[in-house]
């Protein structure tokens, strides 16, 4: 009937406006170049934590490249790829300029070659500062993030006499409480943290509202 008809496009409408998973999202890729002899090598550089698929188009002057049809490459999370080589012209300088497509939705046609990983900063800077008498709770934290794709900084307490003060004048407990900790003091967007032993719950500071 009409009630039930108008509730059925009612929902569709609804459905369609807020569910945006549905809807692909925008990465943005980098493009760097290495010249090798005279070849001027093209990387994609996937700074997203998310797998894409990439296509370059290039134009240009002094130099050669393929011709033929447009070519999707696999560029993993965190990774680069090599998606095109110019030959330069001897006696030229390359110029080029380049326009990219970047697709989340990945297709099996996708080329797949070789990549590189890369480190990526994360959304808050992450610097941990390793006191003396920390081992193991340390390295439950050092390792997993040497894993990661995360760039971080690591400060070793006790080869910095200008930290060490800093950091037992920020202590309850001063320089006493410091000389015998032996978990890590993890710095989060300027915020300090002692009580951080897991990767898990460095993660979870990253994703703390300010």
């Amino acid at each position: 009937n009409t009630a039930m008809l108008k509730q059925i496009l009612l929902f569709s409408f609804f459905f369609f406006f807020c569910t945006p998973s549905l809807i692909s999202q925008e990465y943005t890729v980098d493009i760097e170049d290495k010249l090798e002899a005279n070849r001027l090598q093209l990387y994609a550089v996937n700074r997203n934590l998310v797998d894409l698929d990439v296509a370059i188009e290039v134009e240009g002057s002094g130099f050669k490249k393929r011709e033929g049809r447009e070519i999707f490459y696999r560029v993993p999370a965190t990774s680069k790829v090599n998606i095109m080589t110019l030959i330069v012209e001897r006696k030229k300088q390359a110029l080029y300029s380049y326009k990219l497509k970047v697709n989340d939705s990945l297709s099996r046609r996708a080329r797949q070659v070789p990549f590189e990983l890369i480190k990526i900063d994360p959304k808050k800077p992450i610097t941990v500062f390793i006191p003396k008498n920390c081992t193991s709770k340390c390295d439950s934290i050092i390792t997993p993030l040497n894993n990661s794709p995360y760039n971080y900084r690591m400060v070793q307490v006790g080869e910095d006499e200008s930290v060490k003060s800093q950091l037992a004048a920020a202590l309850s407990g001063g320089l006493e409480r410091l000389e015998s900790m032996d978990t890590p003091i993890i710095m989060v967007a300027g915020k300090m943290y002692v009580m951080i032993e897991t990767f898990e719950d460095l993660m979870a500071k990253q994703e703390e509202d300010e």
